[in-house]
């Protein structure tokens, strides 16, 4: 509902599911999971940097993702939510780089980002979850660090204590202040990010399809079990009204759906269509 698939954007033109694609979640399971480690990402980084420019990388990180995830799309349901939240991850390791020998506990900040990245990027393997917007959302938010991530808040932040993300040495603020501020390196990652936002813009407008070119690419988004397929789905319903009432039958298996509505949409028919297919 609100999905990315080929046939909406293509022959349907429903360009519209771009931007409800970013806030759309596959199930509870999906939808607790992310905000769970929103939130856990989210405070911190506010705390650190505050929340106004966390918002910028958050809001565009989901954008961009989307639209790169475009350029892989099939004909198979899918939603993008992880890639604002990827990009937060995608910033808080530029964040790390940049201001390395800032923290102490390193290793231990490392391990946290690449677990909490691991996990989030092997449920993007499971059904509607679309991982190349994920992939789209963390170069994003890698970019965006460098770019605007450069003044540490460290003095508005609570006394270190054990259990903290990261840990930062407040007695070597002054000494590596100058250290924050790079503007060659803020230049180019700014170059970089407004290329990437460009040329997926540009191949997402003339329909550039990516998966003829790399046959391999599914299998980044998706992996076949017995209880589901990565192959394209065909959508195509039997549609009978009665009794203020609407069932579908998928054409595809004999699935069939009563829906106690009719006055609807063709575009609601086809993402109820849809559906009943999977």
């Amino acid at each position: 509902m609100g999905g990315l698939s080929w046939n909406t954007l293509t022959e349907n033109h429903e360009i519209w599911r771009i931007l409800t694609s970013p806030w759309l979640h596959s199930g509870l399971f999906h939808l607790f999971i992310n905000l769970g480690s929103l939130i856990f990402v989210g405070i911190y980084m506010e705390q650190q940097f505050g929340p106004f420019r966390i918002a910028v990388i958050y809001l565009l990180s989901g954008s961009v993702g989307t639209l790169f995830a475009v350029l892989f799309v099939r004909n198979i349901p899918s939603i993008s939510s992880g890639a604002a939240f990827f990009g937060l991850i995608g910033a808080m390791l530029s964040a790390l780089a940049k201001n390395w020998d800032l923290y102490t506990g390193k290793i231990s900040a490392l391990v946290i980002i690449f677990t909490i990245f691991t996990v989030n990027f092997l449920i993007g393997f499971l059904p509607f979850i679309d991982n190349f917007a994920n992939i789209g959302g963390f170069i994003s938010g890698f970019l965006l660090g460098f770019v605007l991530l450069f003044t540490p808040q460290l003095r508005q932040m609570p006394p270190s204590h054990k259990g903290k993300l990261f840990e930062d040495d407040r007695k070597r603020f002054t000494r590596l202040k100058e250290q924050f501020d790079r503007p060659v390196l803020r230049i180019i990652c700014l170059t970089v990010f407004c290329g990437m936002l460009a040329g997926v813009l540009l191949a997402a407008c003339w329909g550039v399809n990516l998966n003829r070119h790399c046959h391999w690419c599914r299998y980044v988004d998706c992996v076949p079990t017995k209880k589901w397929s990565c192959s394209d789905m065909t959508t195509s319903c039997e549609a009978m009204v009665s009794d203020a009432q609407l069932t579908l039958t998928c054409m595809a298996n004999g699935k069939f759906r009563i829906f106690p509505y009719t006055n609807i949409s063709q575009a609601r028919t086809q993402d109820l269509c849809t559906l009943v297919c999977s």
